[in-house]
């Protein structure tokens, strides 16, 4: 099965060469990368020009504000693979990121996966190569620190084989928490196009990242599975700039939801 990997990104070259690197080591080779950047950069696509060994894709759009759900459509609108996974710029994804989404893929469900957020000190070390982030990916057990740093979610790190008789033994006995985290989640294209994409109609707030994209999959009739501890992933450290949600935002959503409106009015469609 082809897989598209989408990466939502704005200007941050450094952070994408990272998950670059991270992509050449995948254990899963059936994949392209669409890198969908919220603004036209000059750095980025100079640095997307020089990138060998992927086949790799690059959308841009005009950069008049927040406008991520509007690049993230860019990316599915370039997209050839038939299976979709959508991550941020500033998160670094296990060697066995993509085979993990793949063998967990069903038909009727969207993945849903969460992330290890690194201090600020291991993301310098990693900008700075002094400390390739695969070393903590396979001897995370020497960076037992981390678990103790406010927010980690140290405990995400901890990779349980899909195939393997741990992980279905967990489900079973733990009831996971499956809403959709932008940053690492996927679906089967056809179920993307048919609720018209992400709703670019929330203006600058975060509300179609993933809270409105959960309900309108489930609206849709699909169910939300959970990947984690299987689909792992590292979050670089920044510094935050909160996106406000807004009531008018708000109400606009809960009233679409009531309405079980699930198939928004200006996503993918707008596009054509």
């Amino acid at each position: 099965m082809k897989v598209s990997v989408i990466i939502a990104v704005y200007k941050d070259v450094e952070s994408l060469s990272l998950i670059i690197q991270a992509l050449k080591r995948q254990t899963y080779p059936n994949f392209e990368v669409i890198v969908a950047e919220d603004g036209n950069n000059m750095q980025m696509k100079e640095y997307v020009a020089t990138i060998a060994g992927l086949d790799i894709k690059h959308t841009t759009q005009e950069d008049i504000g927040v406008r991520k759900a509007r690049s993230q459509n860019n990316g599915i609108m370039a997209s050839t693979g038939e299976y979709l996974i959508f991550i941020d710029g500033d998160c670094i994804p296990y060697t066995t990121f993509l085979e993990a989404h793949v063998a967990l893929a069903e038909n009727g469900a969207v993945l849903s996966g969460r992330r290890v957020n690194l201090s600020d000190s291991l993301t310098r070390k990693i900008k700075m190569y002094q400390l390739d982030v695969i070393d903590i990916e396979k001897r995370l057990y020497k960076y037992i620190a981390l678990a103790f740093e406010k927010n980690s979610k140290y405990e995400y790190g901890i990779y349980l084989s899909p195939t393997g008789w741990i992980y279905p033994l967990l489900l079973k006995l733990r009831k996971r928490n499956t809403s959709i985290l932008g940053c690492n989640f996927s679906c089967f294209r056809e179920d993307m196009i048919a609720i018209n994409g992400f709703d670019e109609g929330y203006g600058e707030t975060s509300l179609s990242d993933d809270t409105d994209l959960d309900w309108r999959f489930r609206g849709y009739g699909l169910k939300i599975k959970s990947c984690k501890n299987v689909a792992n992933q590292f979050h670089l450290w920044h510094g935050y700039n909160e996106r406000d949600i807004g009531s008018y935002y708000l109400n606009k959503m809960i009233e679409n939801k009531e309405a079980n409106q699930f198939i928004c009015e200006k996503g993918l469609a707008s596009h054509l």
